[in-house]
């Protein structure tokens, strides 16, 4: 007796090879509107499901396979003479295999101009209904759900006659994986566009880019896993050249171009876990590089550089001269490409500056649980800015101090930035108090020959006037903070007793 195999696809990748080869193994096949017609065109078999049902597609192919004679040919149990018996009575005949894939969602409202509507049309109701019947009953029944396994399965059939117990339990599970992957995508969307930002519980869903040599050291397993379509993002970039990402290159990577999403001018970023060792902004590229080198020249040393500019040939032979891990640019014109492919190992990473598109929340995995937050995306537009000393900052000393506030947004808590003349000069990142990173940040800057006019930025309010004591022994002239210590009035009058400028934002940027 022959078996029988439903086909129905919207990704109709190699499906004509698949459906050819089934059929000289004596399958007959069943299908439904377009992926009928797409066979029917090569001269192949195909059997309406509306044969099978007795029923027409009606509601604009909404209702087609939602049928006993469909999902009881693929539920029933091969050894339950109860089943046999109901099956006999309603003359359903058993389906062997299902071959199926959904309606495309994702893509669907990734697509610019989507309405709620065309949305709502794209979400497939009897595609999962026929992949969940399919794979519950997959001690009888192989599904498929991916056009990369049409081949080996297909060789398994021509080897075996049949695909093994083990191979239909693979199968289902991928099957289960891929619905719930599609739900989750259709959960999001719906939660996203009626406004709620709290739900009783959220599905993520992330599809799998590579496997990752090791992890965070090399006794451990890693893959990185992609969500959805955004900018600045290293997930959707295009590698050029170099070597495999590690774990480590991706976390650093993500720092590096969440730092520079926040600078409209041409910036350099130079990142060592997940930290910034240098950042420059400047009139072009160079003078932004030169800032970010000049910031750290020790630190840059085997590090992450990104900008949001194209990579020039004057910028590039620089860069050169120094070993680097990654660099990450909207682009590399062809002589800078020449010049730092001739480095081997070197990966040259280009990502998109105009999608916009950006998950609203970020999420951080902890034993048993996730915590969700939203995004830190306060800018120094957004600032309340209060100028609480007698001594007032001037223009560029102001443009520092903003500066050097937007860096020490992304560097570990407790955090300290200095900074001279656009670009910083000293960093202290993820100390146990605050006076520990401003000293690290502080003989950072001395130790480079800076020790006179600089701007120093801490990302959360100080709680005792030390570190305006200490800041004063080492030349800084103004000092960015958000205010709100119940001792703030010790910090302003230690300021003012040594001609230092203070503003406050009103806002903390802890990074933990």
């Amino acid at each position: 007796m022959s078996k029988r195999a439903l086909v129905s696809v919207s990704d109709k990748t190699n499906i004509v090879g698949l459906v050819q080869q089934l059929a000289q193994f004596d399958y007959q096949i069943i299908s439904t509107g377009g992926t009928k017609r797409a066979l029917e065109e090569t001269g192949i078999a195909v059997i309406g499901v509306e044969e099978i049902t007795e029923y027409p597609e009606m509601m604009d192919g909404r209702v087609k396979t939602l049928h006993p004679k469909v999902h009881g040919g693929l539920l029933a149990l091969r050894d339950n003479q109860k089943h046999l018996d109901e099956m006999f009575e309603n003359d359903i005949q058993f389906i062997d295999l299902v071959v199926v894939n959904l309606y495309p969602f994702q893509k669907t409202i990734e697509t610019k101009g989507t309405t709620y509507e065309d949305a709502i049309e794209n979400i497939d109701i009897g595609g999962p209904s026929m992949l969940r019947s399919a794979a519950k009953n997959h001690r009888d029944v192989t599904v498929i759900c991916d056009p990369q396994d049409y081949e080996w399965v297909i060789d398994e059939i021509a080897k075996k006659g049949n695909t093994t117990l083990e191979t239909r339990r693979k199968l289902a599970a991928k099957a289960f994986r891929h619905t719930a992957a599609y739900d989750a995508h259709i959960a999001q969307y719906l939660t996203e566009q009626v406004g709620e930002t709290d739900p009783e519980s959220i599905t993520l869903t992330y599809t799998k880019k590579q496997a990752l040599r090791y992890g965070e050291n090399p006794h451990q397993k890693a893959t990185f896993y992609i969500g959805k379509k955004e900018g600045y993002s290293l997930a959707w970039g295009e590698q050029l050249h170099g070597k495999e990402l590690s774990y480590n290159n991706i976390q650093d990577g993500d720092a590096a171009l969440n730092m520079v999403k926040e600078f409209q001018e041409p910036v350099c970023v130079a990142v060592k876990h997940k930290n910034p060792c240098g950042v420059g902004i400047g009139a072009d590229l160079y003078e932004a590089w030169r800032g970010c080198y000049e910031a750290d020249t020790t630190s840059i040393f085997g590090g992450i550089v990104a900008t949001n500019q194209p990579i020039d040939k004057k910028t590039a032979e620089e860069m050169g001269q120094i070993f680097l891990e990654i660099i990450l640019a909207p682009s590399f014109t062809p002589e800078a490409f020449e010049i730092l492919s001739q480095k081997k190992n070197i990966r040259l990473i280009t990502f998109d500056l105009s999608l916009t598109q950006e998950e609203v929340n970020s999420y951080i995995s902890i034993n048993g649980g996730l915590l969700a937050q939203t995004k830190d995306h306060f800018s120094d537009s957004q600032y309340d800015i209060r100028y609480v000393t007698e001594k007032k900052p001037t223009e560029p000393q102001l443009q520092d101090l903003l500066f050097g506030m937007k860096v020490c947004k992304h560097v570990k808590s407790n955090a300290i930035t200095v900074v001279h003349n656009r670009k910083t000069v000293g960093i202290g990142a993820g100390q146990m108090n605050r006076v520990g990173a401003a000293r690290i940040a502080l003989e950072q800057a001395k130790n480079s020959g800076y020790t006179q006019d600089l701007i120093l930025a801490s990302d959360a309010f100080f709680p005792f006037d030390d570190v305006v004591e200490l800041a004063h022994q080492y030349g800084v002239a103004a000092i960015i903070q958000p205010g709100g210590s119940l001792r703030d009035e010790d910090s302003i009058k230690a300021c003012n007793k040594f001609g230092i400028s203070m503003i406050f934002t009103g806002i903390r940027h802890f990074k933990h």
